[in-house]
């Protein structure tokens, strides 16, 4: 949509829902609960990308995350009986910990629900949040199922169901970080927003467009779950039959009705980001700025990368929407990373049965810099008759064809299985 129409469409349609959001009410419920996290000029992205980038810190919140935002402005603005029946959500990550902290500030019994499988940190941290005031209880082996069963349990026990993304009060106190943004800077040209359900980016957006009409919104989503991407091609939303779950801040199969009501509206241009590329976003602010970002922190600073000739020259906002990212995914991340670089390639190898194929294969396939990172016989008996899963890491990109162009010369039998999704997740 060209751009004067699109601005002309979102004056008209703001009235819809633009009454339901009061996001200066929403800074003032909570002015003494959240941080007033910095808006940080970038020096090294700006430097990269030819602009001037500033990182809106979430990471930075209390429970590292945005998330807080909207758990306590929905929960503070319930009247007196629904607070003394208690709230139920249903959460693995950031919610969760946003909502315990609400709670036990608010002194509300609250009731988490999480997936059997949520790693003892995360349920650990969320203890520490909400102290006395929850109750974690572990159900099903997937979100979907600890979801449904939350929402049973808040039918069954007369609670208050709070969700992480699809309600007006959720999005109007995620939408205080813009608050906060316009009252840092001005004359912003864009604001790359992470989506996940959807409620960051609607609450953001709508604010900006009220206030700010001439700034561009760009949705950032993973390539692995684009549901909001999918909702806007089909014109409502739709449930993805499978995702990539590894941003799991963001790995969302179906975006919310109402964050797609409003983004819909707001948002300028999608963009899909590779996982890879986040794993490699995550290393470098972490080597060149100490920040320690998950994998939803990093989309929008991720995003820059592919919009990089759009915004040479113009002023940029990245939200880092959080930091909560457990050092034991660390090494799954670098493989990642090196993998979306073509650092690391891992193949099957059929090594002639001879003496000194292996010191061979050393000596004349690799090249000077090439290591081999990986290696092991795919039988457990008959080794040497059984194909070997080699991992090699390259120290230049272009290093690869002299090491493809090697292993054909020497009549080295091999497949490469990076190419093939399914076979390297289950060798790899």
């Amino acid at each position: 949509m060209k751009e004067g129409n699109k601005n002309e469409t979102i004056k008209q349609s703001l009235p819809a829902w633009s009454g339901r959001l009061n996001f200066h009410d929403a800074v003032y419920r909570l002015k003494k609960i959240v941080n007033r996290t910095p808006l940080m000029y970038n020096q090294n992205l700006s430097r990269r990308y030819g602009c001037e980038v500033y990182l809106k810190r979430e990471d930075l919140q209390i429970a590292r995350s945005y998330k807080l935002r909207g758990a306590y402005n929905m929960i503070s603005s319930l009247n007196a009986d629904q607070k003394k029946r208690g709230v139920v959500c249903a959460s693995a990550g950031n919610h969760a910990q946003g909502f315990a902290y609400s709670c036990k500030k608010l002194g509300i019994k609250g009731v988490i629900f999480m997936p059997v499988i949520t790693p003892k940190q995360k349920i650990n941290q969320t203890k520490m949040f909400g102290e006395d005031f929850i109750e974690i209880k572990l159900v099903g082996d997937t979100f979907d199922d600890c979801a449904a069963a939350a929402k049973s349990y808040t039918v069954e026990h007369n609670m208050v169901f709070i969700p992480p993304f699809d309600d007006y009060s959720i999005i109007e106190g995620q939408g205080t970080v813009a608050v906060e943004i316009l009252e840092d800077a001005s004359d912003i040209d864009y604001v790359f927003i992470p989506v996940g359900g959807g409620g960051l980016c609607a609450g953001i957006g709508a604010y900006f467009k009220t206030f700010s009409a001439d700034t561009k919104i760009i949705g950032v989503e993973p390539a692995g779950a684009p549901s909001m991407k999918a909702a806007l091609d089909a014109g409502h939303p739709v449930m993805l039959a499978e995702i990539d779950r590894f941003v799991d801040g963001a790995a969302v199969k179906r975006i919310g009705d109402l964050t797609y009501d409003i983004c819909s509206k707001v948002i300028d241009e999608i963009v899909l980001v590779p996982e890879g590329r986040i794993c490699t976003t995550i290393l470098r602010l972490y080597n060149e700025d100490a920040i320690v970002v998950e994998p939803a922190g990093a989309l929008s600073i991720a995003a820059l990368e592919q919009c990089a000739d759009e915004i040479k020259g113009k002023k940029v906002v990245s939200i880092v929407s959080g930091g909560n990212n457990d050092i034991d995914r660390m090494p799954e991340i670098k493989e990642r990373s090196l993998q979306f670089e073509g650092l690391k390639h891992y193949f099957l190898i059929n090594f002639a049965q001879r003496p000194g194929a292996l010191k061979e294969f050393v000596n004349n396939v690799l090249g000077p810099n090439d290591d081999i990172t990986r290696f092991e016989f795919m039988q457990k008996t008959n080794k040497e008759a059984g194909p070997a899963l080699v991992g090699i890491e390259l120290q230049h990109k272009k290093d690869y064809i002299k090491l493809i162009e090697n292993m054909k010369q020497y009549q080295v039998n091999f497949s490469e299985i990076n190419k093939d999704d399914s076979l390297l997740s289950y060798l790899v």
